[in-house]
């Protein structure tokens, strides 16, 4: 039987490169964000998860859907999938470490080898659609 986990992420760009972060238990770096709690919406967790973690405001105007990827779960049993649904948004604030977060860096596309195997397709179309230097 497959597992879903069902993830919300940040993607937030500046010059060509892509904010991400690695958890204190991590080897790999990740795009911010996480999972729902109880009834949250999509919007009311990702703006919750990017505060816990870069003590940041999203601001709700600006956020966009940008697209859905699944994957094999990095450091999970064979078969568990991540569905990771991309946002991008704007945000009010300085970015700072918060939380679980141990390390914070902006990468680009030859920084791939940084993240989990599932992260290649996100990383793949931000490059595609030039976004990603």
């Amino acid at each position: 039987m497959t597992k879903i986990i069902d993830r919300l992420a940040l993607v937030y760009m500046q010059d060509g490169k892509v904010l991400c972060a690695r958890s204190k238990d991590r080897d790999f770096f990740y795009l911010p964000g996480g999972e729902r709690q109880g009834d949250e919406s999509d919007i009311e967790a990702l703006v919750r998860e990017i505060k816990e973690e870069l003590d940041v405001d999203l601001i709700p105007s600006s956020i966009q859907k940008y697209k859905v990827f699944e994957g094999q779960a990095d450091a999970k049993e064979e078969g568990t999938i991540v569905r990771l649904t991309c946002y991008f948004a704007n945000i009010k604030g300085d970015i700072h470490m918060a939380n679980e977060i141990a390390e914070i860096d902006w990468l680009g596309f030859e920084d791939k080898y940084r993240i989990p195997e599932m992260g290649y397709e996100v990383f793949d179309d931000l490059k595609k659609t030039g976004l990603l230097v």
